[in-house]
């Protein structure tokens, strides 16, 4: 019998209601010290009833900060936040990962300490504007991370998988996607080293590698998941053979026994696509999370194919927190809105409508 979009799925000791995923997306609405705000909790427990969700992207450190009002898991008050919030979601019955990321070149002095040059793999200024407190600011030339300062960045991995832990989460995922500073090192158009963390693809794997050693002394390997965007060029990333690469990197991965591989299929920024993803997916042997773009139609067609084991949505999340009973029930969509994604306050956050039987409409 063909999978089912709606069934129960085991993903390793954890039991997901469904093989619906909620995509980590960046909305802003943290403080300014990067603790998670009441409206967050709201917005996660309204969406609880996604098989998983995963949060949006969480830097590890200050350093590792790349856009205003995100939160953070360097700092004990973080914890404290985010437990609120952990513990939310499972009072709904929810099941929630975290996504650690440092933002590397995709930030600007403004919001570094001591308005430090954010780093890089290689000095490769992306094009671009950087979103800061003060507007958008063109990106500045990053500074090359140093060999000797790569252990201080993969302990701060492991230190915000250590607060993950007690801020409650059921794992954590670890972003090496979408231009950020580990897909900086996984591609070639922005790797342009000469040492041990460049050259071979698995060069460049291997800050990934050194941070899943770090949080996997922390975490078990089952409960921990890797993000990956093989041709998305969002944040000015190119790579010369995804395909080549992205089978080693995910081959790789597969010998880790990790919770799952998360990848965005295409490019977001040109909805396209060169890369196989069939066979990427035939490269990983555990579970493999499909995203980017999916409607209910696409996603029942996948998870039945056997293409992906879970599917991630992003803005039909978004706009409906009752998202699986709608797709369920084949009930209608709230429409999602634009001008509300990014910054603000509970409109276009907490206050989009569950279906109440009647038509449902924007918030």
């Amino acid at each position: 019998m063909a999978a089912d979009l709606f069934s129960a799925f085991q993903l390793n000791d954890l039991t997901l209601s469904s093989r619906m995923v909620m995509a980590p997306m960046t909305r802003n609405r943290a403080d300014g010290s990067g603790n998670v705000t009441p409206m967050m909790v709201t917005h996660y427990q309204q969406r609880a009833t996604a098989g998983l969700i995963i949060s949006e992207s969480t830097p590890v450190s200050a350093e590792a900060v790349g856009y205003p009002y995100t939160p953070g898991l360097f700092a004990d008050t973080h914890v404290t936040s985010w437990l609120r919030l952990t513990n939310a979601v499972h009072s709904s019955g929810g099941r929630i990962f975290v996504q650690l990321q440092h933002c590397g070149r995709i930030s600007h002095p403004s919001l570094q300490p001591e308005e430090a040059v954010p780093v890089a793999p290689s000095p490769v200024r992306p094009s671009g504007r950087a979103i800061t407190y003060a507007g958008m600011q063109d990106f500045v030339t990053p500074r090359e991370l140093m060999l000797e300062e790569i252990p201080g960045l993969v302990a701060q991995f492991r230190h915000a998988a250590e607060l993950a832990k007690r801020a409650g989460f059921d794992g954590i995922e670890i972003h090496g996607a979408n231009g950020y500073l580990i897909d900086q090192f996984l591609r070639d158009g922005s790797n342009r080293r000469g040492d041990a963390y460049g050259g071979s693809v698995g060069n460049r794997m291997r800050l990934l590698n050194e941070i899943l050693d770090a949080v996997s002394e922390v975490w078990p390997a089952r409960r921990i998941g890797v993000r990956l965007t093989p041709e998305n060029s969002f944040n000015a990333m190119v790579d010369s053979d995804p395909q080549a690469h992205f089978e080693y990197i995910i081959r790789e991965l597969g010998t880790r026994g990790l919770a799952y591989v998360h990848v965005l299929q295409g490019d977001m920024s040109k909805r396209s696509s060169a890369v196989d993803y069939r066979a990427l997916r035939s490269c990983f042997a555990g579970t493999y999370i499909a995203n980017n773009g999916y409607d209910l139609d696409l996603a029942k067609q996948t998870i039945a194919n056997g293409d992906a084991d879970l599917v991630a949505f992003g803005l039909p999340f978004l706009a409906n927190p009752d998202l699986v009973r709608r797709y369920r029930q084949g009930l209608p969509l709230n429409t999602a809105d634009p001008a509300t994604f990014y910054g603000g306050d509970d409109a276009g956050y907490t206050d989009y409508p569950f279906f109440t039987g009647e038509e449902a409409s924007a918030a």
